[in-house]
């Protein structure tokens, strides 16, 4: 059983490394660009506030939440990037504020959600944790693009293993993304932690098998990095190729980063 809690408080740690990021920047330093084409830091911020917004009508009114999918379907493909404009608009302080109590009050939602109950989203229905622990893959990785921004390097901490996980369990919902089939066999996933340890998904004796940085294998599930650029190593051809189409995040396929982009 997941520990909800405990994911709930390492999301409010993370969140809280990014909150760091930008709190003391001038209001000019929130529009400075970000990898993301058309994004700028002001542009990351509220789509995570956009994106807790979302998940706190899941988790708290799950009724409203066919709504939102019509909502959805009458904007189209841009529905994303309008929700990071419009609060992009907002004065960073305001902006900034409304991201903090977003956040808190989805915790607070979150750790009321009954064991077992499934929440509506874009994508599958999930879990309270897992909808949690999808909102800390998100908030790593548009902190990550925040961090590049900057020019920041960011130590990798332990909660880490949440997006690890994450990643290794997203593998067939990659694969479905691109209309591909998924490979029948699992893959063995052997990751560096930041303490030095090993963190191992998959069973011991899978034939494909990947190798490397826990930091680098979160990179490239939520295509920070091209694998080009990380010391991944795969062995198989399926796994080779998940590495290219690898992601984390619900919508359509990212086009990801360019080869040497952070060299």
């Amino acid at each position: 059983m997941a520990d909800l809690a405990g994911i709930l408080r390492d999301l409010a740690a993370e969140s809280q490394a990014v909150d760091d990021l930008v709190a003391g920047l001038p209001a000019e330093g929130w529009a400075r660009p970000t990898p993301a084409p058309g994004w700028s830091i002001a542009h990351q911020v509220a789509h995570l506030a956009w994106t807790d917004g979302k998940s706190l009508i899941s988790a708290s009114r799950p009724e409203d939440w066919q709504s939102e999918v019509e909502n959805l379907l009458s904007i189209g493909e841009n529905y994303v990037d309008q929700g990071a404009e419009d609060g992009a608009q907002l004065p960073p302080d305001e902006l900034l504020a409304q991201w903090r109590a977003g956040r808190a009050a989805l915790a607070e939602a979150l750790a009321k959600v009954p064991e077992g109950q499934k929440l509506p989203w874009y994508g599958p229905p999930m879990s309270a944790a897992s909808m949690a622990t999808a909102r800390m893959m998100e908030t790593w990785a548009h902190g990550q693009d925040i961090a590049d921004a900057l020019g920041v390097t960011r130590e990798p901490a332990e909660r880490l293993w949440h997006i690890a996980r994450f990643g290794t369990r997203t593998r067939d919902f990659a694969y479905k993304l691109h209309s591909l089939a998924p490979p029948t066999e699992e893959f063995r996933v052997e990751l560096t932690a930041p303490d030095g340890s090993t963190w191992a998904f998959g069973p011991e004796d899978a034939e494909q098998r990947l190798t490397g940085s826990a930091l680098d294998f979160c990179l490239v599930a939520t295509q920070r990095r091209h694998p080009a650029d990380t010391d991944l190593v795969a062995t198989g051809a399926d796994v080779e190729e998940w590495l290219g189409i690898a992601q984390a995040f619900a919508g359509p396929p990212g086009a990801g980063r360019e080869p040497g982009q952070f060299a």
